[in-house]
């Protein structure tokens, strides 16, 4: 099944109204109440038969779980034909569990910063935040390999756009993992433009200026 009528197959499933489409797949939240109520939900997906084969990405919170489903390939990212029945089995065990499904809670993270060298800029980027380049679209996407960070997309451009806002990222980092980050980043390029309040946060920027603070908690009073 192509990735086209993957996506119009959960648009139109009848058992899938729970689950909406964005930008990291095939996501589903769920109110739980509590974080026991939410363990359990878990519990419970992680016996689906082939959820051991597909892991679905679950985030539980103190009142709510939200479920990821994305097959990723060389060649794709996003829902893939096996997810479909998957996602109706999870919706299953959340109706049986009187889980009630909220749409709304549903979001996806991007972070767009315009390039005029995207070869150059990446490392940079790819360094400072730990991340990884997109299989399929390794030349302008990086992901957190974690699965838990925004994603970062270079669009690239043939001239500089006056009067635009540069990007500012925050990066907190463990503090004794600081200086690694901070080393990762000018080697690829990143330039140090100011020490001030280290060790709470360094301010780097990239070869174009869009500038990244590594924080740590240090410092902080």
């Amino acid at each position: 099944m192509g990735v086209e009528n993957t996506i119009t197959a959960f648009l139109e499933a009848d058992g899938l109204q729970d689950w909406r489409l964005v930008g990291e797949g095939a996501c589903a939240h769920y109110r739980t109440g509590s974080l026991a109520a939410g363990i359990r939900f878990a519990e419970a997906v992680a016996r689906l038969d082939g959820a051991d084969r597909h892991p679905p990405a679950i985030d539980l919170r103190a009142d709510g779980a939200t479920v990821r489903l994305v097959t990723i390939t060389e060649d794709h990212y996003g829902p893939g034909e096996t997810d479909l029945a998957l996602a109706e089995a999870i919706s299953a065990v959340a109706r049986d569990q009187g889980l009630e499904a909220e749409p709304e809670g549903i979001q996806t993270i991007q972070v767009s910063i315009d390039a005029l060298d995207r070869a150059e800029v990446m490392p940079f980027w790819r360094a400072v935040l730990g991340y990884e380049p997109r299989a399929d679209s390794p030349d302008e996407d990086l992901i957190d390999p974690r699965g838990r960070g925004a994603f970062f997309w270079f669009q690239q451009m043939d001239r500089p756009r006056p009067q635009r806002n540069r990007i500012h990222v925050d990066v907190w980092v463990p503090h004794d993992r600081a200086e690694a980050r901070i080393e990762a980043a000018l080697a690829a390029g990143g330039r140090m433009l100011s020490r001030e309040f280290a060790p709470s946060w360094w301010v780097l920027a990239d070869p174009e200026g869009n500038e990244a603070c590594v924080c740590t908690a240090l410092g902080r009073g």
